[in-house]
């Protein structure tokens, strides 16, 4: 088996080392690097772990796309700051806590000294950059590493193989998904388990993003009508077919939320032919830093040497 290409989710990661790592821990100025160290220490041990080949940082260039709130107005919409309005065109901001701001700028400078590709797609979400360069692999395996089940939908055996390891009870307890742990764990058909997920969350709906879902259809119900009628698809046609013999009640839930459903396939799905661009002419990962005075003295500054000291042990320890 080739080596891997690991996709980092970005902010899920950075956002996870702020909130689990203690504050206390700062840089020589004082301010907290507690993302930062968190952040460097999970690569290591992603990288540890997986021995990937390449490796690439996704970013949120657009949190919250105006494509997906125009489908869908309440997307996301819980997450936008008091003041998230604004007279220009910049992406309303997702409320960020001013000690976590400063810090993604800290890792941004360190990965591109180190020369760690970063992308991102104007007008899109992380999971849509995770989502296209996924798709787009025809040569090694992919490690999709993210805390959002959402990424569970890109699972996949052909072309190459798209595993999601989904740290959503910490690094330590990460688990990685394939098609068939998807299937076992959701109830979804196996021979399209990634895409059958997509349609269980749409069915169901996501709080979390502010998705309402089919009044009245859960996670189960939505998983044993998937799993008897193979897709959303089979479902709507037959919701249609007054001979079918889909429950009553169910049937009537489909046919009052057509217009959510049509409307949701765009919002939930990840959009897989985003223009992404790489911040690095390649994302083969460097065995040592690209810049190792620049590296030394942003960790100095940072007071997170020895997170980088980590980070090269991992690197050193890959194989040829």
């Amino acid at each position: 088996m080739p080596a891997p290409v690991m996709l980092l989710d970005g902010a899920s990661m950075w956002f996870r080392s702020f909130f689990g790592v203690p504050s206390s821990i700062t840089a020589p100025d004082g301010r907290p690097v507690n993302a930062v160290r968190g952040f460097l220490d999970s690569v290591a041990t992603l990288i540890a772990r997986e021995h990937p080949a390449r490796l690439v940082v996704c970013l949120d260039l657009d949190w919250r796309p105006q494509f997906r709130v125009d489908l869908i107005p309440s997307y996301k919409a819980h997450r936008v700051a008091s003041d998230g309005t604004t007279d220009s065109d910049e992406p309303r901001p997702e409320e960020v806590p001013d000690e976590l701001s400063h810090q993604v700028d800290m890792i941004a400078e360190l990965l591109d000294a180190f020369g760690i590709a970063t992308a991102g797609a104007v007008g899109f979400e992380a999971d849509d950059v995770l989502g296209t360069l996924a798709y787009a692999e025809r040569t090694d395996p992919v490690v999709v590493v993210s805390g959002d089940r959402d990424l569970l939908q890109l699972v996949s055996d052909e072309p190459v193989p798209v595993r999601v390891l989904y740290l959503g009870r910490g690094l330590a307890n990460a688990v990685k998904f394939g098609p068939d742990e998807v299937a076992e764990r959701y109830g979804v058909p196996e021979h399209r388990a990634g895409a059958a997920y997509a349609e269980l969350a749409l069915l169901r709906g996501d709080p979390s993003d502010g998705l309402p879902g089919v009044p009245g259809v859960g996670e189960k119900t939505a998983a044993t009508m998937l799993a008897k009628y193979g897709s959303l698809d089979e479902i709507l046609s037959a919701a249609l077919d007054s001979t079918s013999a889909l429950p009553k009640a169910f049937r009537a839930r489909i046919l009052a939320a057509t217009d959510y459903i049509d409307a949701a396939r765009r919002v939930v799905q990840v959009d897989c032919n985003a223009a992404v661009k790489l911040s690095t002419a390649t994302d083969r990962l460097p065995l040592s830093a690209a810049d190792p005075s620049r590296v030394a003295e942003l960790a100095a500054a940072y007071g997170v040497t020895s997170s980088i000291a980590r980070l090269q042990k991992a690197l050193d320890a890959l194989p040829d």
